[in-house]
């Protein structure tokens, strides 16, 4: 009988901890504290295009927040044509939507995930700054200023 007094009195710091966080984390109408998306976007660059009417894009979307969401277009005023792409080994398929992980990161990089974007406006020019808004289910929609780098730019990391 000891060791189960024992142990019961040793547990119960680990279930009130445990009551603790459960009450913490529930707002006033019960809805889960923190329950939310945090997007930041980073690493943002556009290769410069070899051809006149096709380029690719790539950036990470951070998310900080408690929640997942999905990135389910990307708009530009370079192009009305922009869609998702995942790879897998050699194959490139669209994707309708992209996750982004609560407390992870969506990574957008060549050889990986991408965009694609089609009937280009014109030619950017490298240095130059395209503008993409970025929509996800949930979250309000992020604007991100895309610089054109050489077609042999490497991103560190």
């Amino acid at each position: 009988m000891r060791r189960t007094t024992v142990a019961a009195v040793a547990a119960l710091p680990l279930l009130l901890a445990g009551g603790l966080v459960l009450v913490t984390g529930c707002g006033a109408d019960g809805s889960s504290a923190g329950k939310h998306a945090e997007l930041s976007v980073s690493g943002a660059y556009m290769p410069q295009p070899a051809m006149d009417d096709m380029a690719a894009a790539y950036f990470t979307v951070k998310n900080d927040g408690g929640k997942a969401d999905q990135l389910t277009e990307v708009t530009s005023p370079l192009s009305g044509d922009i869609t998702m792409h995942t790879t897998e080994g050699s194959r490139m398929r669209q994707a309708e939507q992209l996750q982004v992980p609560a407390k992870g990161e969506l990574t957008l990089a060549k050889g990986g995930t991408h965009l694609m974007l089609g009937k280009l406006s014109h030619k950017p020019g490298l240095g130059e700054k395209v503008e993409f808004t970025l929509h996800f289910a949930d979250s309000a929609p992020v604007k991100v200023q895309v610089p054109v780098k050489s077609a042999t730019y490497r991103p560190e990391g």
